[in-house]
């Protein structure tokens, strides 16, 4: 039997997860008879704070083909190695989650079990003194991983990247369309569904022009104009796990050249991003409207910002959580139409790409199958479910009880499947990684520990080796870290030898 391909594909919104899936499919179908065509409106405005990201997107933007240097150049990036958590686990504490592994497994057990065996003997140093992204970061460092030489402690080298969200867009625009994507101008005024498969299959604008489509990709932000407000397929709130739900952000020049890092800065009720690019910081302000009013979350952006502001203060209300069915009929969701997780880990855009993943897997024909929707959806909860597990893991596993928003995220009552994962880290030192878990082992171990999560055993297949040898071993390892840190150029040399953008001094 063969296939009904579809004759067009229709992006409804523009923005990052707009222009991000008209690329991809731009790229993928060049060629067949399939028509992608994105319809926006410059009248309506886009979110464009998400400008932090997470590994996997040099995937991405390999796949489409695009050279890393140019793109860093057009969108003012800087490359990120990490995150550092301030006053987190307890005011004056402060750690990095870093984008890269602690140490180097030997005899098949992970290295950070030997560390935990040695500190539990008495042998106790600083856990993040063996990851070499945390060192670079420490010492803003940066290089991108030599990929020749396997056994280099730079092989390892894992990074993201921080840019402008509204240039990545603009990017993506210029890629899209040279790539024979269609854009379209205007605001939608209604849609149009089949009476019997309730189906849509059109989209009407202000103007009055249709345009017609077999396929629908929802990119209209929070409201969901197609997902929500014409297929009401409803909405599951996760605030009882994630209680912040506005924010506020304002952008200011730089101060002196910017670090490989992005800060993640715990406030009264809530916290507070710093992200720096090539041409300015980005900075804003997550917190949570039962224990803060908008003005004393603004007034303290304000006052923390390290330049002269920008821009006006953007603000934003949301709500943690998902559709209840990402994909519906011949609707699919993507980006804050699909769901909204606070943007702590930096997963906003990587929830956009892993659809766009997800999708070309199971693309549709004109059948549009029951279980590639079925499957999409499955996996795609599944995936927003373990990104809410470790945004919960930051707030509940806290020392600090010194304002009423962190005394109540306290008394969060965890998900079950989280419970057990800290319980596991905790009673002996183990973490087992998940299918579709955007976080692997490193991620894990960094936050449970930088949380203040201690150990009380670990894997006891290790008490056959010497404490003196174990005890060699990691000091080796750390002498190597140590080295190859002070051998990186700085995250400034980097840049300006390879990707500086003109606005830079």
């Amino acid at each position: 039997m063969t296939a009904a391909l579809l004759d067009r594909v229709v992006i409804v919104g523009g923005g990052t997860a707009g222009w991000m899936a008209a690329a991809a499919l731009g790229h993928l179908l060049d060629g067949s008879p399939t028509q992608v065509t994105l319809i926006e409106s410059e009248a309506i405005g886009t979110v464009g704070v998400g400008e932090a990201t997470i590994p996997p997107i040099i995937a991405f933007n390999t796949m489409l083909g695009i050279d890393e240097d140019e793109f860093v150049r057009a969108t003012n990036a800087t490359f990120k190695l990490g995150i550092e958590f301030v006053d987190w686990f307890e005011k004056g504490h402060s750690y990095i989650h870093p984008f890269g592994d602690f140490g180097r497994d030997f005899d098949a057990i992970p290295f950070y079990q030997y560390w935990l065996y040695r500190s539990l003997a008495g042998e106790r140093d600083d856990l993040f003194s063996y990851s070499l992204m945390v060192e670079a970061c420490r010492r803003e460092k940066f290089m991108r991983p030599l990929t020749d030489r396997p056994q280099s402690a730079y092989a390892g080298i894992n990074y993201a990247f921080q840019f402008d969200a509204s240039l990545y867009a603009a990017f993506l625009r210029r890629f899209a369309e040279g790539k024979g994507v269609e854009r379209i101008e205007g605001r939608i005024d209604s849609v149009a569904q089949d009476g019997e498969s309730g189906h849509l299959t059109a989209v009407q604008l202000e103007s009055g022009k249709q345009v017609a489509g077999d396929f629908f990709i929802d990119c209209s932000g929070f409201r969901g104009l197609l997902i929500e407000q014409a297929l009401e397929t409803g909405y599951e709130d996760w605030r009882k796990w994630l209680p912040c739900d506005r924010a506020v952000a304002i952008p200011c020049e730089k101060n002196g050249f910017p670090i490989p890092y992005t800060r993640a800065i715990a406030r009264d009720a809530g916290w507070q991003w710093r992200i720096p690019l090539q041409h300015r910081t980005g900075n804003g302000h997550v917190y949570c409207s039962e224990y803060m009013d908008d003005d004393t979350a603004e007034r303290q952006l304000r006052d923390s910002l390290d330049g002269a502001p920008l821009s006006e203060a953007n603000r934003l209300r949301f709500v943690t959580g998902h559709r209840k069915q990402f994909w519906s009929g011949n609707v699919l969701a993507l980006g804050l139409a699909a769901g909204f997780m606070e943007p702590l880990e930096s997963t906003s855009i990587h929830l956009i790409q892993t659809s766009l993943a997800r999708l070309l897997t199971h693309f549709p024909d004109k059948r549009f199958n029951p279980s590639d929707r079925e499957a999409f959806n499955s996996r795609t909860l599944r995936e927003y479910e373990l990104v809410r597990d470790f945004l919960v893991l930051h707030y509940t596993e806290t020392r600090r009880d010194d304002t009423p928003f962190w005394r109540h995220c306290r008394s969060i009552e965890r998900p079950a499947e989280l419970e057990r994962r800290i319980a596991q880290f905790r009673d002996g030192g183990r973490i087992f990684e998940e299918p579709n878990d955007v976080f692997g082992t490193a991620s894990w171990l960094a936050v449970m520990y930088g949380q203040g999560i201690d150990p009380v055993a670990t894997n006891p297949l290790i008490a056959k080796l010497p404490l003196a040898k174990i005890d060699s071993i990691i000091r080796q390892i750390g002498t190597t870290i140590d080295n190859a840190a002070n051998d990186m150029p700085t995250h400034r040399e980097f840049i300006e030898e390879n990707c500086a953008a003109k606005i830079v001094t």
